[in-house]
């Protein structure tokens, strides 16, 4: 399971001038830690996380992630920490912290990392999206479809207030509805490992390596019309700061 999280996250400097955009928090968690409870909850708990901008916060977040998130007591003169309480479902995580250049390009980072990953087939989703989607129907969609790729297409939501009206007269009024028409990529793919000859250390994901892939029938659609957000702005943070508030978010299945 790869997740990209070296971007710069320019359009939401307010929070990233100190953090890389995958830490900025969601109820007190960072969005990346929502992003792996969600595949964790799947059954996919082996991480391999594409450092870039910023890399050191997220490298420091996991490396101490044990101690800053269970009671501990600390032998000063042993040098020792002792764990007192059990600990939650990322005791069985496996994260790979892998360093893939501060301006990598995103094709870039997954062929950097293609070492690490194992087995014939990957997921790979972005660090800043969050969605309801049932990821064993995912994978098995890409199983049967027998392609190299699968992207997962969404229609997300207006950014503005929708109106019908006739003349002068507003018939209905809807906030920032689902968009209707057309599908666009939201990330959470899936991918064989011979989609991996695709990519080269310069390649943007979005561009030439799905591009050959779609123009070789080999990139299939998984059409998802639940839930999904992207964190691209301040706005779209406190949006998913309160639903998580609410007590009821979308996402959220453990």
């Amino acid at each position: 399971m790869v997740i990209l999280c070296g971007g710069l996250g320019t359009r939401i400097a307010e929070e990233t001038e100190v953090r890389p955009k995958p830490m900025v928090e969601i109820g007190g968690r960072p969005i990346l830690w929502h992003i792996m409870k969600r595949y964790s909850h799947y059954g996919y708990t082996d991480f391999a996380l594409c450092l870039g901008y910023k890399g050191d916060v997220i490298r420091e977040y996991f490396v101490n992630y044990h101690v800053m998130n269970s009671d501990v007591r600390v032998h000063l003169g042993e040098r020792r920490i002792e764990h007192l309480s059990s600990f939650h479902d990322e005791g069985k995580w496996r994260v790979l912290l892998a360093e893939t250049g501060a301006l990598t390009s995103t094709g870039g980072r997954l062929h950097r990392v293609a070492p690490y990953i194992e087995g014939d087939r990957f997921m790979l989703t972005y660090g800043d999206g969050l969605a309801d989607i049932d990821l064993t129907k995912l994978v098995r969609f890409h199983r049967e479809s027998g392609r190299l790729a699968t992207v997962t297409g969404v229609r997300p939501m207006s950014r503005f207030g929708e109106i019908h009206g006739e003349g002068d007269l507003v018939r209905e009024f809807r906030e920032k509805p689902q968009l209707d028409e057309g599908w666009v990529s939201g990330g959470f793919f899936v991918f064989e490992r011979g989609a991996l000859d695709y990519f080269g250390p310069d390649s943007v994901l979005e561009r030439a390596p799905l591009e050959r892939l779609a123009q070789d029938g080999q990139l299939a659609l998984f059409r998802h019309d639940g839930y999904w957000r992207a964190m691209d702005t301040l706005r779209e943070k406190r949006q998913l700061e309160q639903e998580w508030e609410s007590g009821h978010p979308a996402w959220k299945v453990w």
